[in-house]
């Protein structure tokens, strides 16, 4: 039985990223989609319109939304929305050509897992969906330290009830949740405490579940919330 798994969870480390595209500017589109098309990744589906996109998303499971937040339609933030609410481990990279601030934390707010300007290189693309894939909040320089901002403005106003239970972490899986906490990647932890990238992923996942968070972004508040980006 273990043998199995591990053979399992070997095959599908090997698998390409199932990914899709969804942006209202056909050029675009194909362009993105050969793109990752041809650097070995799985482009499963395609969408112009925001309708069009949640039923594809949900009829293919991609692993990746690279999305678009002008769509025709439901916009890019209300696609996330309906993509993430209907299965809390979708992971959804924003793909725009809006820099603004609002624009960033909305999507982020809906359960953008990163956020990527049109400006960004083909390979800065194509890292961004595969560290979104594996569970890395990925943004445009300059935008991860104001999604930070935001959560700890959010978790500076007055705290809601406190939960009846608090879950307990263990000592590592508090280590790696206040390293994530200060904006680091897997890799970058992964380096730190010497560990594996697989076993990293591991602690956040025992971690999302303990505290019945859905993904990264979720996880990065509730440390700030907590302190922990302040731990030495």
């Amino acid at each position: 039985m273990t043998t199995d798994l591990s053979t399992d969870q070997q095959a599908a480390a090997v698998r390409p990223v199932r990914v899709m595209v969804v942006d209202d500017h056909p050029m675009w589109r194909d362009a993105v989609s050969r793109d990752l098309a041809e650097a070995g990744l799985d482009v499963v589906a395609t969408a112009g319109d925001g309708e069009e996109a949640v039923r594809r998303a949900r009829a293919c499971s991609p692993q990746v939304v690279v999305l678009d937040l002008n769509l025709p339609g439901l916009s890019g933030a209300e696609v996330c929305r309906r993509l993430v609410g209907h299965d809390p481990s979708a992971r959804v990279l924003v793909l725009s050509a809006s820099g603004e601030h609002a624009d960033v934390l909305e999507a982020v707010k809906s359960g953008a897992t990163g956020y990527l300007v049109k400006s960004a290189g083909r390979e800065e693309l194509l890292d961004a969906v595969r560290r979104t894939a594996v569970g890395d909040a990925v943004f445009t320089p300059g935008l991860a330290g104001l999604v930070l901002g935001e959560f700890r403005r959010l978790a500076a106003e007055p705290p809601a009830p406190a939960a009846p239970v608090v879950p307990q972490l263990t000592a590592r899986e508090t280590e790696v949740l206040r390293m994530v906490a200060k904006g680091l990647s897997y890799k970058q932890i992964a380096d730190r405490l010497v560990l594996s990238h697989r076993t990293v992923q591991n602690h956040v996942q025992n971690t999302l579940g303990k505290l019945q968070l859905h993904n990264r972004v979720e996880l990065v508040r509730y440390a700030i919330e907590k302190g922990l980006d302040d731990a030495v």
